[in-house]
């Protein structure tokens, strides 16, 4: 299999399950992958949030406008900036980031199960390798 194809269905067939393991939680495609991020940067903006998820910023307003309904995140200003909102995980969202990170502990767990702990190494460094080169060029062009 040629590699965008095996990298276009790999993540694809991820997110699927991903979602299949966190059903019945209420998410909706897109929210985990901002959840998490907001997990190791809680008091992002819209812009950092959509360009650190590679989310388009149209996109985002919405799926943040969701996860408020939803009780997940809240909406600041600080430091007397009456332009730009804050957002923060409220305890709900805490809680989601919570389920999903054992959820894709999980998942790894389950991938890598039958892989070397070497070829897991290996795997990891070359594809962190294409994610660093992919960034480059995105930043190029």
């Amino acid at each position: 299999m040629e590699f965008q194809n095996l990298l276009i269905t790999t993540h694809a067939m991820h997110r699927k399950y991903a979602m299949k393991m966190i059903e019945g939680t209420g998410l909706t495609r897109g929210q985990p992958k901002v959840l998490r991020y907001l997990d190791k940067k809680d008091g992002s903006n819209q812009t950092e949030i959509a360009s650190g998820c590679f989310i388009e910023t149209a996109s985002m307003t919405s799926l943040l406008n969701g996860m408020e309904e939803n009780g997940l995140i809240e909406r600041r200003r600080m430091n007397g900036n009456k332009r730009t909102y804050y957002i923060f995980l409220t305890e709900k969202g805490k809680e989601m980031c919570q389920i999903i990170n054992a959820a894709f502990e999980e998942i790894n767990t389950k991938l890598f199960s039958d892989i070397s702990l070497e070829d897991k190494e290996t795997f990891i460094r070359v594809f962190e390798e294409v994610y660093y080169q992919l960034g480059m060029m995105l930043e190029k062009a």
